[in-house]
Protein backbone atom coordinates (compact mmCIF):
# COMPACT_ATOMS: atom_id res chain seq x y z
CA UNK A 1 0.00 0.00 0.00
CA UNK A 2 1.46 3.34 -1.04
CA UNK A 3 1.90 6.13 1.47
CA UNK A 4 1.70 9.80 0.50
CA UNK A 5 3.32 12.24 2.92
CA UNK A 6 3.07 15.98 3.43
CA UNK A 7 5.78 18.31 2.11
CA UNK A 8 7.11 21.62 3.42
CA UNK A 9 8.45 24.38 1.17
CA UNK A 10 9.89 27.25 3.18
CA UNK A 11 7.21 27.96 5.83
CA UNK A 12 4.32 26.44 3.88
CA UNK A 13 3.17 22.86 4.45
CA UNK A 14 1.32 21.03 1.66
CA UNK A 15 -0.93 18.30 3.11
CA UNK A 16 -0.65 14.80 1.60
CA UNK A 17 -4.19 14.82 0.20
CA UNK A 18 -6.91 17.24 -0.86
CA UNK A 19 -10.60 16.34 -0.71
CA UNK A 20 -13.06 18.06 -3.06
CA UNK A 21 -11.02 21.23 -3.77
CA UNK A 22 -12.78 23.93 -5.82
CA UNK A 23 -15.92 21.87 -6.22
CA UNK A 24 -14.25 18.70 -7.53
CA UNK A 25 -15.75 15.43 -6.28
CA UNK A 26 -12.39 13.64 -6.33
CA UNK A 27 -9.61 12.89 -3.87
CA UNK A 28 -6.21 14.30 -4.83
CA UNK A 29 -2.74 13.06 -3.84
CA UNK A 30 0.24 15.38 -3.40
CA UNK A 31 2.46 14.50 -6.38
CA UNK A 32 5.18 16.99 -5.42
CA UNK A 33 6.05 20.50 -4.32
CA UNK A 34 8.80 23.04 -4.76
CA UNK A 35 9.61 26.71 -4.96
CA UNK A 36 9.80 29.11 -7.86
CA UNK A 37 12.49 31.74 -7.79
CA UNK A 38 14.98 33.81 -9.74
CA UNK A 39 18.67 34.51 -9.53
CA UNK A 40 18.99 38.16 -8.48
CA UNK A 41 22.45 39.70 -8.06
CA UNK A 42 24.02 36.33 -7.42
CA UNK A 43 21.38 35.20 -4.91
CA UNK A 44 18.49 32.82 -5.54
CA UNK A 45 15.30 34.57 -4.36
CA UNK A 46 12.21 32.37 -3.82
CA UNK A 47 8.89 33.98 -4.75
CA UNK A 48 6.30 31.19 -4.51
CA UNK A 49 5.84 27.68 -3.11
CA UNK A 50 3.95 25.36 -5.47
CA UNK A 51 2.17 22.11 -4.67
CA UNK A 52 0.86 19.87 -7.47
CA UNK A 53 -1.88 17.34 -6.67
CA UNK A 54 -3.18 14.58 -8.95
CA UNK A 55 -6.46 12.71 -8.91
CA UNK A 56 -5.94 9.17 -7.56
CA UNK A 57 -6.60 7.62 -10.98
CA UNK A 58 -3.43 9.29 -12.27
CA UNK A 59 -1.24 6.64 -10.64
CA UNK A 60 -2.55 3.55 -12.52
CA UNK A 61 -2.68 5.65 -15.71
CA UNK A 62 0.98 6.67 -15.41
CA UNK A 63 2.04 3.19 -14.31
CA UNK A 64 1.20 1.73 -17.72
CA UNK A 65 4.10 3.62 -19.30
CA UNK A 66 6.38 4.77 -16.51
CA UNK A 67 6.46 2.05 -13.87
CA UNK A 68 10.03 0.85 -13.33
CA UNK A 69 11.64 4.12 -14.41
CA UNK A 70 13.97 5.80 -11.92
CA UNK A 71 13.24 9.23 -10.48
CA UNK A 72 16.20 10.58 -12.49
CA UNK A 73 14.74 9.19 -15.73
CA UNK A 74 11.35 10.73 -14.98
CA UNK A 75 12.82 14.09 -13.96
CA UNK A 76 14.53 14.46 -17.34
CA UNK A 77 11.66 13.13 -19.44
CA UNK A 78 9.63 15.80 -21.24
CA UNK A 79 7.09 13.14 -22.21
CA UNK A 80 6.50 12.08 -18.59
CA UNK A 81 5.51 15.57 -17.49
CA UNK A 82 3.48 16.00 -20.66
CA UNK A 83 1.53 12.88 -19.72
CA UNK A 84 0.77 14.46 -16.34
CA UNK A 85 -0.35 17.75 -17.92
CA UNK A 86 -2.56 16.12 -20.58
CA UNK A 87 -3.61 12.91 -18.79
CA UNK A 88 -7.32 11.98 -18.41
CA UNK A 89 -7.54 12.92 -14.74
CA UNK A 90 -7.96 16.09 -12.70
CA UNK A 91 -5.05 18.13 -11.38
CA UNK A 92 -5.05 20.64 -8.54
CA UNK A 93 -2.27 23.21 -8.17
CA UNK A 94 -1.67 25.54 -5.23
CA UNK A 95 0.65 28.52 -5.73
CA UNK A 96 1.41 30.10 -2.33
CA UNK A 97 3.23 33.40 -1.96
CA UNK A 98 6.58 33.55 -0.20
CA UNK A 99 6.98 37.19 -1.26
CA UNK A 100 4.05 39.53 -2.05
CA UNK A 101 2.71 39.57 -5.60
CA UNK A 102 -0.15 41.33 -7.37
CA UNK A 103 -2.68 39.54 -9.53
CA UNK A 104 -1.63 41.71 -12.45
CA UNK A 105 2.03 40.70 -12.10
CA UNK A 106 1.20 37.01 -11.93
CA UNK A 107 -1.45 36.83 -14.65
CA UNK A 108 0.40 38.97 -17.18
CA UNK A 109 3.52 36.81 -16.97
CA UNK A 110 1.53 33.59 -17.36
CA UNK A 111 -0.44 35.08 -20.27
CA UNK A 112 2.72 36.32 -21.98
CA UNK A 113 4.33 32.88 -21.84
CA UNK A 114 1.17 31.13 -23.05
CA UNK A 115 0.64 33.42 -26.04
CA UNK A 116 4.30 33.24 -27.07
CA UNK A 117 4.20 29.43 -27.00
CA UNK A 118 0.89 29.14 -28.87
CA UNK A 119 2.06 31.54 -31.57
CA UNK A 120 5.31 29.58 -31.94
CA UNK A 121 3.44 26.31 -32.58
CA UNK A 122 0.64 27.94 -34.60
CA UNK A 123 -2.29 27.23 -32.27
CA UNK A 124 -3.18 30.78 -31.16
CA UNK A 125 -6.77 31.38 -32.26
CA UNK A 126 -9.67 33.63 -31.27
CA UNK A 127 -10.68 31.06 -28.67
CA UNK A 128 -7.27 31.32 -26.98
CA UNK A 129 -7.31 35.13 -27.20
CA UNK A 130 -10.69 35.23 -25.46
CA UNK A 131 -9.54 32.72 -22.83
CA UNK A 132 -6.47 34.84 -22.05
CA UNK A 133 -8.67 37.95 -21.69
CA UNK A 134 -10.88 36.10 -19.20
CA UNK A 135 -7.79 34.86 -17.34
CA UNK A 136 -6.38 38.37 -17.00
CA UNK A 137 -9.76 39.73 -15.87
CA UNK A 138 -10.02 37.17 -13.04
CA UNK A 139 -6.84 38.57 -11.49
CA UNK A 140 -7.66 42.27 -11.87
CA UNK A 141 -7.45 44.10 -8.54
CA UNK A 142 -6.18 41.03 -6.64
CA UNK A 143 -3.20 41.23 -4.29
CA UNK A 144 -1.43 38.28 -2.70
CA UNK A 145 0.54 38.87 0.50
CA UNK A 146 2.87 36.17 1.86
CA UNK A 147 0.82 33.08 2.75
CA UNK A 148 -1.96 33.83 0.25
CA UNK A 149 -2.56 31.37 -2.58
CA UNK A 150 -3.76 31.07 -6.16
CA UNK A 151 -5.61 27.78 -6.71
CA UNK A 152 -6.23 25.94 -9.97
CA UNK A 153 -8.22 22.80 -10.80
CA UNK A 154 -7.58 21.45 -14.28
CA UNK A 155 -10.28 19.22 -15.79
CA UNK A 156 -9.35 16.57 -18.39
CA UNK A 157 -12.21 17.93 -20.48
CA UNK A 158 -10.50 21.32 -20.70
CA UNK A 159 -11.95 23.59 -18.03
CA UNK A 160 -9.76 25.62 -15.67
CA UNK A 161 -11.23 26.58 -12.29
CA UNK A 162 -9.49 29.46 -10.50
CA UNK A 163 -9.83 30.65 -6.93
CA UNK A 164 -7.90 32.58 -4.29
CA UNK A 165 -7.23 32.04 -0.60
CA UNK A 166 -5.73 34.38 1.98
CA UNK A 167 -4.67 31.49 4.26
CA UNK A 168 -4.33 27.69 4.21
CA UNK A 169 -8.01 27.14 3.50
CA UNK A 170 -9.30 25.86 0.15
CA UNK A 171 -12.63 27.21 -1.15
CA UNK A 172 -15.32 24.73 -2.12
CA UNK A 173 -16.06 26.62 -5.33
CA UNK A 174 -13.96 28.69 -7.69
CA UNK A 175 -14.00 32.40 -8.46
CA UNK A 176 -14.11 31.65 -12.18
CA UNK A 177 -14.18 28.78 -14.67
CA UNK A 178 -12.57 29.17 -18.10
CA UNK A 179 -13.44 26.63 -20.76
CA UNK A 180 -10.32 26.34 -22.89
CA UNK A 181 -8.23 23.16 -23.00
CA UNK A 182 -5.04 24.84 -24.20
CA UNK A 183 -5.12 27.39 -21.39
CA UNK A 184 -6.06 24.78 -18.79
CA UNK A 185 -3.05 22.66 -19.72
CA UNK A 186 -0.73 25.64 -20.20
CA UNK A 187 -1.03 26.78 -16.57
CA UNK A 188 0.36 23.48 -15.26
CA UNK A 189 2.78 23.10 -18.16
CA UNK A 190 4.26 26.51 -17.30
CA UNK A 191 5.21 25.06 -13.90
CA UNK A 192 6.37 21.50 -14.68
CA UNK A 193 6.66 21.38 -18.48
CA UNK A 194 9.80 21.43 -20.62
CA UNK A 195 10.43 25.07 -19.75
CA UNK A 196 8.66 24.97 -16.38
CA UNK A 197 9.42 27.67 -13.83
CA UNK A 198 9.88 25.27 -10.91
CA UNK A 199 12.64 22.69 -11.40
CA UNK A 200 12.29 21.94 -7.67
CA UNK A 201 8.66 20.88 -8.13
CA UNK A 202 9.60 18.74 -11.13
CA UNK A 203 12.31 16.98 -9.12
CA UNK A 204 9.89 16.39 -6.25
CA UNK A 205 7.18 15.00 -8.55
CA UNK A 206 9.63 12.67 -10.31
CA UNK A 207 10.83 11.25 -6.99
CA UNK A 208 7.43 10.80 -5.37
CA UNK A 209 5.61 9.48 -8.44
CA UNK A 210 8.37 6.98 -9.20
CA UNK A 211 7.91 5.61 -5.66
CA UNK A 212 4.12 5.47 -6.05
CA UNK A 213 4.46 3.60 -9.33
CA UNK A 214 6.63 0.95 -7.70
CA UNK A 215 3.81 0.27 -5.23
CA UNK A 216 1.07 0.33 -7.85
CA UNK A 217 -0.69 -3.00 -8.36
CA UNK A 218 -3.96 -3.86 -10.09
CA UNK A 219 -6.79 -3.02 -7.72
CA UNK A 220 -4.49 -1.41 -5.16
CA UNK A 221 -5.68 1.46 -2.99
CA UNK A 222 -3.64 4.45 -1.95
CA UNK A 223 -3.67 5.82 1.57
CA UNK A 224 -2.14 8.89 3.16
CA UNK A 225 -0.55 9.79 6.47
CA UNK A 226 0.13 13.14 8.04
Amino acid sequence: MAVVTKLQVENHVFPPTMVNPLGSSNMFLLAGAGSRGLEIEGKFVKFTAIGVYLEESAIPFLADKWKGKSSEELEHSVEFFRDIVTGPFEKFTRVTMILPLTGKQYSEKVAENCVAYWKAIGTYSDAERQAIEKFLNVFQGETFPPGASILFTQSPLGSLTISFSKDDSVPCVGNAVIENKQLSEAVLDSIIGEHGVSPAAKCSIAKRVSELLVCEKPGSELSSVQ
